[in-house]
């Protein structure tokens, strides 16, 4: 079949079915953690199911595991023997919508705004389905390669499907894969997201008095737990705001990356506001660490007491190298804060969860084959170390953990373009910290016929 002008052609006259079909998707508000009600989930699910089969996939099966929302599997054969198979991932759950008065739109009514749609989901990772989708109404069910299609119901949060794979491996098998829960480099520019930055956890806390005690009375010689806190964070980076923990990897950065005003617009900096860090932004983004501090447990200013603090402790995510062990990184942190003594005050330091980076082979038939398509189409193959966030779990699970991967397979992450990333934050202390007012998780229709082309299956 060609893939040139009239496969296009025939995209972009599926567009306004696909959009329609990602309203509906995205009106269903499936958040599978707990507290949420599960019916939401289920509807998701079936409406998956409906859609699939409509786009003339016979195959579609339920995948149910211990307290875990339903898995969609579906597959079409290879059209001959000897034939490929692609296994294409997604998950129809979403992140809890936060304070739903802080956005500009209900998170579960689909609003157009400029060049796209507004609502929880919508590109993470909703809207990634519907690119499967698509390729499958482009093809009219039959592709030129056989496909594995893994929709799964509760990856935000977690379940039993993160260690299911490995033990049914037949269901699985495929000579590669398109993970489509990853972001472009800009709008317009199709990515192949080649490696993942790991993650970690480390929790520090002082414990210095009994109880508060009046800062008029005993400040200045009674030991401040606050202060020695922020004493010892304000160690982790140097005076260009460069992470000072050593050990972490770091490595020059040669491949494609924002430019300075893309990165201020999508990261929404201030205006004369300094970016920290040395180096080029793709060295500070994707090759090299960060350290963020998370949280902090301390008085509020609201209901401060004039007292020194007698307790305070901070939670910290660390970013690493994709090809860095990620219990050595973590414990290169964990060993810079335990060898701390802030004003004499030792800290008490503990490691918590780790996810490992990710960086696929790319020497393959399916990267060469996706890389010979985006010559004709547009697409970029881009070695991006960009993790889109943090999951109850950690950015693109699936890639990361010993689910899907195996030695030697081709794992292409993937995201249809979106107007600005997104972090799935919510409210009140959650992981995410506040979510800002009118934030857009956007997904530009007009763009998704070049994600199509582009070679996302």
């Amino acid at each position: 079949m060609d893939l040139g002008d009239d496969l296009s052609t025939r995209v972009d006259a599926l567009m306004d079915g696909l959009v329609a079909d990602l309203e509906r998707l995205t009106a269903v508000p499936s958040v599978a953690f707990p507290g949420f009600p599960p019916e939401p989930v289920r509807e998701a699910h079936d409406l998956l199911v409906d859609l699939l089969r409509g786009a003339g996939v016979e195959q579609v099966e339920r995948l149910d595991l211990p307290d875990t929302a339903p898995v969609v599997v579906a597959e079409v054969q290879p059209p001959a023997p000897g034939a490929p198979t692609v296994l294409l991932y997604g998950h129809y759950d979403v992140q809890p919508p936060g304070d739903e008065a802080l956005w500009l739109s209900p998170p579960f009514e689909p609003t157009p705004v400029e060049g796209g749609l507004r609502a929880r989901g919508i590109a993470d990772d909703k809207a990634n389905i519907i690119v499967h989708l698509g390729v499958l109404r482009a093809f009219a069910g039959r592709p030129p390669v056989g496909l594995k299609i893994v929709l799964e119901g509760q990856e935000e949060y977690g379940s039993a499907f993160d260690d299911y794979p490995p033990t049914d491996p037949g269901r699985f098998a495929c000579d590669a894969m398109v993970i489509a829960d990853m972001g472009n480099l800009r709008p317009g520019s199709p990515t192949l997201t080649t490696g993942l930055r790991g993650a970690a956890e480390v929790f520090v806390e002082v414990r210095t008095l009994a109880e508060p005690r009046h800062s008029g009375e005993f400040g200045g010689a009674a030991p401040d737990s606050l202060l020695a806190l922020l004493k010892a964070l304000a160690t982790l980076h140097d005076v260009h705001g460069d992470v000072a923990v050593e050990g972490l990897r770091r490595e020059d950065w040669t491949g494609t990356t924002y430019t300075e005003e893309e990165f201020r617009s999508l990261a929404g900096v201030q205006e004369g506001m300094p970016l920290i860090g040395s180096g080029g932004l793709g060295e500070r983004l994707w090759s090299g660490p960060a350290i963020t501090v998370i949280g902090i447990d301390a008085p509020s200013v609201d209901l401060a007491a004039s007292a020194v603090v007698p307790y305070a402790r901070a939670k910290l995510n660390l970013r690493f190298h994709p090809e860095q062990d990620p219990r050595k990184a973590r414990d290169l942190l964990v060993t810079h804060l335990e060898s701390l003594r802030p004003f004499g005050i030792p800290l008490t330091v503990t490691p918590g969860d780790t996810g490992s980076g990710f960086e696929p082979a790319t020497d393959g038939p399916g990267y060469r084959a996706a890389g010979g398509l985006g010559e004709r189409t547009g697409l970029r193959r881009e070695r991006r170390l960009d993790p889109p966030g943090q999951r109850l779990g950690q950015g693109c699970p699936r890639c990361r953990g010993p689910s899907l991967r195996r030695p030697g397979r081709h794992v292409q992450p993937a995201r249809p373009e979106r107007a600005r990333p997104l972090l799935g934050a919510a409210v009140g202390g959650d992981r995410g910290g506040r979510l800002p007012a009118g934030v857009r998780e956007d997904v530009r229709r007009h763009r998704h016929a070049r994600r199509f082309r582009g070679g996302a299956a």
